[in-house]
């Protein structure tokens, strides 16, 4: 029995593998991409790159993410070449992104959650030094930054290991071929089926950063459909919360702070559009959902995405109310109460600073789009 178990895994791994040489080809054209000003670059290599590209397309602010080779000797290096080794590449990912709307450092937080950063041998079922963790920086700003994070991260007591990721000088990208960009919108049967084995999610999940014992109980398919079908939403660090929100918003969401009723921005605006978290992005509530409660500050009778939602106990005033935060990025939004209108007799009351609100207009290019039909829906039934 233990010989047939050792023989079945053996061969799990080599198909894993095998999906990964199975589209080996020549390079094809190139992933385009229209660099309009304004946008900048960021490279990191956390093992196999069609894992690392499909994560970062996710995230709120990013362009695009491009697969590629970096960090080696070879002019025009084929996957093949830098998969067998000896090229001294490193597959790699280039992110394009808009700073107005994701930081370097944002990115950097967001790199460590996908990666395990203490491995020096490879990522996950990847083995070999082309599949290993570095951060390939474009400029003495990111370089700091990076060796920050890195030396954070290690003195966070996430990992009970040394943290190895490089942090080196980005000398030239190549992109990979054709066939690797966007693999997982291009073959999503064969990606998923490669990523649930790849020991990836598993790692991520349950090892390094699973937040609950739900989570921790997760199967594996599971988990990988997560990862690979909605955007996550993340709180970025005290340093750079403090540069980007202004003091009423950094005081309300940080330190359960209330700004003042009828001074506000949102508490008397009657455009159609979603509330999103000031600090994570992550969607809260809808206009469809707000009413005039007359207190001076916006309220909704219920949230847009129940998901993103949590809510505690708070008897600060000496007595007990219900505090809304927001489920990822933990911001203090308000608190919910039961005098509400119908349907739910709720009022969510909150806090304008927490909030940032996207016209119905701008949805789907600010990557809201799968909101904007309940409003053409809404219109159609005023009518």
């Amino acid at each position: 029995m233990k010989m047939i178990l050792i023989f079945l895994s053996v061969m799990l791994a080599v198909g894993v593998i095998l999906i990964r040489w199975g589209d080996a080809g020549s390079k094809e054209s190139n992933k385009g991409t229209d660099m309009t000003a304004g946008y900048s670059r960021a490279t990191f290599a956390g093992g196999c790159f069609w894992c690392v590209e499909a994560d970062f397309e996710k995230l709120n602010g990013v362009v695009a993410a491009i697969s590629g080779y970096a960090g080696g000797q070879v002019e025009n290096p084929s996957y093949q070449q830098v998969s067998a080794g000896g090229t001294g590449h490193v597959e790699s990912v280039q992110v394009v992104y808009d700073p107005k709307k994701v930081s370097y450092r944002e990115l950097l937080d967001y790199l460590w959650r996908h990666v395990d950063p203490t491995d020096a041998g490879g990522q996950f079922v990847d083995r070999g030094s082309q599949y290993r963790t570095v951060i390939f920086y474009h400029d003495e700003e990111q370089k700091r930054l990076a060796e920050e994070s890195k030396q954070e991260l290690g003195k966070s007591g996430r990992f009970d290991k040394p943290i190895v990721t490089e942090v080196i000088p980005l000398t030239r990208f190549y992109e990979a071929e054709d066939y690797h960009q966007d693999y997982y919108k291009k073959n999503p049967l064969r990606y998923k089926f490669y990523r649930a084995n790849s020991g990836r999610d598993q790692f991520l999940k349950k090892v390094a950063w699973g937040d609950s014992k739900e989570r921790a109980e997760m199967g594996s398919s599971e988990r990988a459909e997560m990862n690979t079908s909605s955007p996550e939403y993340l709180k970025p660090s005290d340093e750079v919360l403090r540069k980007k929100l202004t003091p009423i918003q950094y005081k309300v969401t940080q330190h359960e702070g209330t700004e003042p009723p009828f001074k506000n921005e949102y508490w008397d605006n009657k455009k159609q559009g979603i509330y999103v978290d000031i600090v994570s992005g992550e969607p809260l509530f809808s206009s469809l959902d707000k009413y005039d409660s007359g207190t001076g500050w916006p309220s909704f009778t219920k949230p847009l995405e129940p998901d993103n939602i949590a809510e505690k106990e708070d008897r600060s005033l000496f007595s007990s109310r219900t505090e809304v935060r927001s489920k990822h990025g933990n911001s203090h939004l308000g608190h919910v109460f039961s005098d509400g209108p119908a349907p739910t007799g709720l009022r969510y009351c909150m806090n304008s600073a927490s909030l940032r609100f996207v016209p119905k207009e701008d949805l789907e290019k600010e990557g809201y789009g799968k909101y904007l039909p309940m409003f053409m829906k809404g219109a159609d039934a005023r009518k």
